[in-house]
């Protein structure tokens, strides 16, 4: 490993791509499961039902305020576990460098991905590394998939939201996209601008264990914002959103820098926050519940499911106004994830 940067041999299956795996990546990864470097991990069968994701990040830049590309990874797989009410249990890592890559970038990444895994108590048991020649990729590409284990009795979908149900949002809003595309501008707000990546499993399972048969549907507004996600929530409840304006958790510094690029924070990516339709009558217990967490601290309770609007989202303004708030258009944000 006397290199500087991922070459083409890197990603020959030989001796260099031994050495790499051996001395980079299983160094800071290792786990009793991953040690033996097989063809995929033999895991124990745990009681429940199994939920099993997958999600790529191609994020741009590689590193940011608040986190990096594999932080998103880990925590974004542990994430989309946890909104179907799953106990994450493992992990794999599939990563494609491209040639010319810094050592000490990767080295960096993947120091950040054994943390976060350490910290959310997910391992990482099985991966695979391939390497592009320069001009074929950016830096890196990071694709994970997640197992996980749903227990009797959990049934979590955006399905079962019912009229009446209320509407909590965990956190601010819009934090890692704005914090993505000022960096990526080269742009300055007063203000500290980060991302909010963090894993949400714990809080997830506090709120099921509290509030057992309360809560009704989970989803994490990534790509597209609470905006998008809230459209899809409707469509498959088949009921209508109605949000409160005054009620939607937003930052200061974000507000700022949305007012000057002409952004709306409905529509900007989270990648550490949750959505939640609890019944009515355990609504204000479940937003106790995330303010008592790091990850809900600053929750908030947003709006409500109602009947007669089926597919429609829509916001009531504090002028008695109305207005629409239809799935995102296009892309404000290329590689935010």
């Amino acid at each position: 490993m006397s290199d500087k940067c991922i070459l083409l041999d890197h990603g020959s299956g030989g001796l260099a791509s031994q050495e790499l795996i051996s001395s980079l990546i299983v160094k800071h990864l290792d786990n009793p499961t991953l040690r033996g470097l097989e063809d995929s991990a033999v895991l124990d069968r745990p009681a429940g039902r199994i939920a099993f994701t997958t999600d790529s990040y191609v994020v741009d830049p590689i590193f940011f305020p608040g986190g990096d590309i594999g932080m998103l990874a880990v925590h974004g797989t542990i994430n989309d576990l946890a909104m179907r009410g799953a106990q994450p249990l493992c992990l794999s890592l599939g990563l494609i460098l491209e040639e010319g890559m810094a050592l000490d970038d990767l080295e960096r990444i993947v120091i950040s991905i054994a943390a976060c895994s350490r910290e959310s108590g997910v391992p990482v048991v099985t991966g695979d590394t391939k390497v592009v020649p320069r001009g074929k990729g950016d830096k890196i590409f990071i694709n994970t998939s997640g197992i996980g284990v749903v227990a009797d009795g959990i049934d979590i979908s955006s399905k079962n939201a019912r009229e009446g149900d209320v509407i909590l949002l965990s956190g601010t809003m819009g934090d890692h996209g704005i914090t993505i595309m000022t960096r990526r501008a080269g742009i300055s707000i007063q203000g500290r601008l980060e991302s909010d990546t963090m894993p949400l499993h714990r809080l997830v399972q506090r709120l099921l264990d509290e509030l057992p048969g309360a809560v009704r549907t989970l989803r994490d507004p990534t790509r597209g914002g609470v905006a998008t996600t809230l459209n899809e929530i409707a469509a498959n409840s088949r009921l209508g959103v109605e949000l409160r304006e005054e009620s939607l958790p937003v930052r200061p510094q974000v507000r700022a820098a949305c007012e000057l690029l002409g952004l709306e924070p409905l529509y900007l990516a989270n990648e550490g926050k949750l959505l939640a339709v609890v019944s009515a009558d355990q609504a204000e217990t479940a937003l106790r519940i995330m303010r008592e967490t790091t990850e809900g601290a600053e929750a908030a309770i947003i709006g409500r499911m109602v009947g007669g609007k089926a597919g429609r989202v829509v916001i009531n303004t504090p002028l008695g106004g109305m207005r629409m708030v239809t799935p995102l258009h296009g892309e404000p944000l290329p590689r935010i994830c």
